[in-house]
């Protein structure tokens, strides 16, 4: 089993800046595709950023494209999300995902993953 723990999420006004974390524990992620996922109230989950396991290809949303970047530290079992120029629509539960079983598919709908984070809040003002 892995567990997840998502931080640093929080208030910010747009245009400004934040970094998640996704602390794994219980086994080592590194063989793991990792991505990043977020729910706003009332809608779907949606893909915002994964990175395949050996941290040499990474994909953003078009939504985030240019302002948010995925990085992963293997030797640390963490995964980070750097988000910058923040907008009010990036306001969601922002959750971190892990896939066990797809090698260097990097999936970009939420069936393919195993693990799931509780999520960090992320609010954005106008």
């Amino acid at each position: 089993q892995v567990q997840l723990v998502e931080s640093g999420g929080g208030l910010v006004q747009a245009g400004g800046s934040l970094r998640l974390f996704c602390a794994a524990s219980g086994r080592t992620i590194s063989s793991y595709t990792m991505a990043w996922f977020r729910q706003a109230l009332g809608k779907e989950r949606e893909f915002v950023a994964g990175i395949r396991r050996g941290g040499d290809i990474s994909y953003c949303a078009d939504t985030v494209k240019g302002r948010f970047t995925i990085s992963r530290d293997n030797a640390e079992n963490t995964v980070y999300l750097q988000m910058t120029s923040l907008k009010p629509e990036d306001t969601a539960l922002y959750y971190c995902a892990a896939a066990v079983r797809w090698g260097d598919i990097l999936p970009t709908t939420p069936g393919p993953y195993d693990y799931w984070g509780q999520g960090t809040q992320v609010t954005v003002s106008s």
